[in-house]
């Protein structure tokens, strides 16, 4: 009040000499004085542009900015008459007006408010409006708060700007009125529902039941789904009926996903959740879609070590065993066949509903290259190859259709042992080739080199046969007999017991190289390529006929001169042809 205001005023104390006047002043200036940092009534003079003129019942009028009472979004409504609240902040200025503020009388009205709910724990709306160091502000009726950014959510917020402008439940952590401090939490509030939520969400819960959840979080064998409250866990192989290698393929962090509860136990409170259930199971009536024997498309969605999976339809997958690969390609990676994502086609080998297996063929849907092989080349066909590879028991020839054939070393050359003809071949040398046998079934070809050729062995035995006395030509001798040579390129061999009638005489080493000698053919084995003779077997036949010509023991003459006189028969025949 100014100071000529105060003069007056104690001059009429003076002249209507009242000391009761004088109270009445003190007590009411002191009233007055108690008002500043108070909130007032007024009533509205007027409404003047962008301001308000107030009387508050001061001496003087004060002056407020229209804009302090607009309501958010929503322009101000106010007219001479009304009856409003506002702070006083002075009894007047230098302009002798008071000094009247709205956003203040708001902001007390609003600390009250809150102080009442903070001491009474109960929750307050507000709206975040601005971001600051560490977190946001948050406008409570007029007061600002301060909101943590750990007190947003239950869960970090990647985006807060959804939350932002829309009025949202928050528990008063902390407040100290001197400081003007305010702290607040949303997450406190949800935390509180959640755990509502929870306990009424696990009342309830059974087998079967179809809920919606958020996805929380993704890990390697599956997703854990916030239900509410509770978490569920959804694991890969019940995301869909496909094939799903990680669960990050089908979902996202923050998805809204339609589960189903599979299993749910109430002691330990887990929750086992399928997605794949609320569809139709494909494996339905599998084996009429995709009978024995029938081919598909498919695409290769798994590789391992023991084959390769296809997929005939969603939720449909087969096993190609590394067996049933390549009619070729044997002991080689099914990863060297087939590639992740390559689409084939494949036959239906076995079907097992139960089990949920079905077995294809990849190698089924191309020609059996035996089949293709035995169809050009049949037995007795010549063709030409290259060998592969050299074994211990013979050569193996490349052949057409990317298969092998051998040559076992016996069907190498007519006329040396296998050990020795397999000497004259290496890797990559082009051979000609006759073919033997086709094994379509165990996936055999049996070649043949010599055969090309006709056996010597048959040409030089013709015209001989077992019991022929015939000369020889000694080739060998060893200790166990004598190796001769008969006819044109035939080989015998005359066993050491074979060598002479009498045991004396049975030694190898009276025969010379080069020497002639007569035996009889005791055996002619065309497998073998051999011929067994014995000159004890001739001499045993030459001593019965001459026993049958010239008489018998039992007449009286020795067996010498039975032979004697047979001997000189013989050179008197001899001498007589030769005369004659």
């Amino acid at each position: 009040m100014a100071q000529s205001s105060v003069r007056a005023t104690e001059d009429m104390a003076g002249k209507f000499g009242g000391e009761s006047f004088a109270a009445l002043l003190d007590e009411s200036l002191g009233t007055s004085e108690g008002l500043e940092g108070t909130v007032v009534k007024g009533r509205v003079i007027a409404v003047e542009n962008d301001m308000v003129l107030i009387d508050v019942g001061l001496k003087s009028e004060g002056r407020v900015a229209l804009k302090e009472f607009a309501v958010a979004g929503q322009p101000p409504e106010l007219k001479t008459g009304d009856t409003v609240e506002v702070y006083l902040e002075r009894m007047e200025d230098k302009n002798g007006e008071a000094v009247l503020s709205r956003e203040k009388a708001k902001r007390e009205e609003a600390w009250t408010a809150l102080e009442k709910h903070f001491n009474e724990n109960h929750r307050v709306t507000g709206i975040i409006f601005g971001r600051v160091k560490g977190g946001f502000t948050v406008d409570l009726n007029g007061a600002v708060a301060f909101l943590p950014g750990s007190q947003v959510d239950i869960r970090p917020v990647r985006d807060i700007s959804p939350l932002m402008g829309t009025p949202q439940p928050f528990q008063i952590l902390k407040m100290d009125r001197s400081r003007g401090n305010i702290v607040v939490s949303r997450r406190a509030v949800l935390e509180e529902s959640r755990a509502e939520a929870r306990s009424e969400l696990v009342a309830n819960l059974k087998e079967g039941q179809i809920l919606q959840g958020v996805v929380k979080n993704i890990t390697d064998y599956g997703a854990f789904v916030d239900l509410g409250g509770v978490d569920g866990l959804l694991h890969v192989t019940d995301i869909a009926w496909r094939r799903i290698n990680h669960p990050s393929e089908a979902l996202q962090i923050g998805q809204t996903v339609t589960v189903q509860v599979i299993r749910f136990n109430p002691e330990t409170q887990r929750i086992s959740l399928g997605m794949k259930q609320l569809e139709a199971d494909p494996w339905d009536g599998v084996q009429a879609k995709y009978p024995v024997g029938a081919k598909f498309k498919g695409r290769v969605t798994n590789i391992t070590d023991y084959g390769a999976f296809v997929e005939l339809e969603p939720g449909i997958e087969g096993l190609v065993h590394v067996s049933e690969m390549s009619w070729t390609k044997k002991n080689v990676h099914p990863g060297k066949i087939v590639s992740t994502s390559q689409e084939v086609e494949v036959m239906v080998l076995d079907v097992d509903p139960v089990k949920r297996r079905i077995s294809l063929g990849l190698k089924q849907t191309m020609q059996n290259p035996w089949d293709a092989f035995l169809e050009k080349h049949p037995s007795n066909s010549e063709l030409e190859g290259e060998v592969k590879n050299i074994t211990e028991f013979g050569l193996f020839v490349g052949l057409p259709g990317e298969i092998d054939g051998m040559v076992h070393m016996s069907d190498i050359a007519w006329d040396k042992p296998g050990e020795e003809a397999i000497q004259g071949y290496k890797k990559g040398d082009r051979v000609k080739v006759k073919v033997l046998d086709v094994d379509v079934e165990k996936e055999r070809i049996s070649l043949g080199i010599k055969q090309l050729a006709s056996d010597p062995f048959e040409s030089a035995s013709i015209g001989l046969k077992k019991g022929d006395v015939v000369t020889c030509t000694v080739t060998a001798t060893n200790d166990g007999g004598v190796e001769v040579a008969v006819g044109d390129g035939l080989t015998g061999f005359i066993r050491k017991a074979d060598l002479s009638r009498d045991r004396s005489e049975q030694r190898p080493d009276r025969f010379a190289v080069g020497e002639k000698v007569d035996a009889k053919i005791i055996s002619i084995e065309a497998r073998a390529r051999k011929v067994s003779l014995s000159i004890k077997a001739k001499e045993v036949e030459e001593e019965k006929a001459a026993m049958a010509e010239f008489g018998s023991s039992d007449s009286g003459a020795s067996l010498g001169d039975i032979l004697g006189a047979a001997l000189r028969r013989a050179r008197e025949r001899e001498k007589d042809q030769g005369e004659g």
